[in-house]
């Protein structure tokens, strides 16, 4: 949100933007002028999702239907993107800097061309590899950001589990879906006989109860752990861990790529489909649920991740990909971990020098 800028400028202080979606996802938004001139916004029908976007800067073989929900709306006085285009030209035209929760190995070609758009960007992510470096003593470490209780419990399960056998299944804070959707999930995991961690919401089932049927319990209850929320960052670093059936979120993204854990996706709202476009075509770590939820289409997916030669080729690209991670927020010259000094000494700290 903008509503510093105008108390920065009063005081004569820095404000700087800190853009919690991937640099993928803010790249699509700030294409919502062009859509819009192009006939893209409002969407007309279905029809046109598949259709190729090859302008967006930085991007490739971007279809209509990986850009942000936001912008893939039919009403044309839609809420969403009058606030979406107000607080983008805003934050264009007067912040300080735009800080970025990516690494340039990772987004390397978006970042370069939001460079020319915004103000200047910094790309300082994987955060939580930042915040990692802070002393075990120091007061910092207290503080904390999660909207749930965690469930250390699941740790020790994790610990009585062999390397890569465990599936782990989280939707994120936010996500909603149907009582029908949880139990196609519920029997697609206990028909892969895979065995699985995964993290139930009391609010995750729109309107309803968050509860799998009586006979789930009873096949899986050998194999499969479930916790209304757990320490994911922990969990996904985690040896036992073989992959993650996830929303996509960004902060969830980063997370497995900082565990080199691979991912099935069913993205939900926001930048999740931009993520998992990403994912699948240009990271090499995705499979997406695309249409319908089915049981026997989540197996599948969940036994290829698990046992097949994709699933294996997928893992491989996230263990770089961890790599890549790790070297970025490393002093002295990790790319993510020197932007990160250049925005406290050199944005931050400007008024006093």
């Amino acid at each position: 949100m903008t509503l510093t800028l105008d108390e920065a400028q009063e005081l004569g202080i820095p404000d700087v933007m800190f853009q919690t979606a991937s640099a993928c996802g803010l790249m699509c938004c700030l294409q919502y002028r062009p859509l819009i001139e192009k006939g893209f916004i409002p969407l007309k029908d279905a029809n046109y999702l598949d259709t190729v976007l090859d302008w967006i800067p930085g991007m490739k073989n971007i279809r209509l239907g990986d850009v942000p929900s936001f912008l893939r709306t039919k009403d044309p006085k839609d809420i969403m993107l009058d606030v979406l285009m107000v607080e983008l030209e805003r934050a264009q035209r007067r912040a300080s800097a735009i800080i970025l929760n990516t690494f340039d190995a990772l987004e390397h070609d978006v970042v370069d061309a939001l460079s020319t758009l915004l103000p200047p960007v910094y790309s300082i992510g994987p955060l939580y590899l930042q915040l990692n470096q802070i002393p075990a003593d120091n007061k910092l470490n207290l503080i904390g950001s999660n909207l749930w209780t965690n469930e250390s419990e699941c740790l020790e399960w994790l610990d009585s589990k062999e390397p890569n056998s465990v599936v782990y299944v989280n939707f994120g804070s936010i996500t909603v879906m149907t009582a029908e959707q949880l139990t196609e999930f519920a029997w697609g995991l206990a028909n892969s006989n895979m065995t699985f961690l995964w993290v139930i919401r009391p609010d995750l089932v729109g309107g309803d109860s968050s509860v799998v049927p009586a006979e789930f319990f009873v096949q899986t209850k050998e194999r499969s752990l479930l916790a209304s929320w757990c320490p994911q960052e922990q969990v996904l670093n985690h040896p036992a861990i073989g992959g993650f059936l996830t929303h996509c979120g960004w902060n969830s993204t980063l997370e497995s790529l900082c565990g080199g854990v691979p991912m099935i996706i069913w993205p939900f709202f926001a930048e999740q489909q931009t993520n998992c476009r990403f994912c699948c075509k240009e990271w090499g770590v995705g499979m997406e649920i695309e249409g319908e939820v089915k049981r026997d289409y989540v197996e599948g997916l969940v036994r290829k991740l698990m046992e097949g030669e994709e699933g294996k080729v997928m893992r491989k690209k996230a263990l770089e990909w961890k790599k890549l991670a790790k070297e970025a927020t490393t002093g002295p010259n990790g790319l993510s971990f020197l932007d990160l000094d250049k925005i406290i000494n050199q944005v931050l700290l400007s008024r006093r020098n």
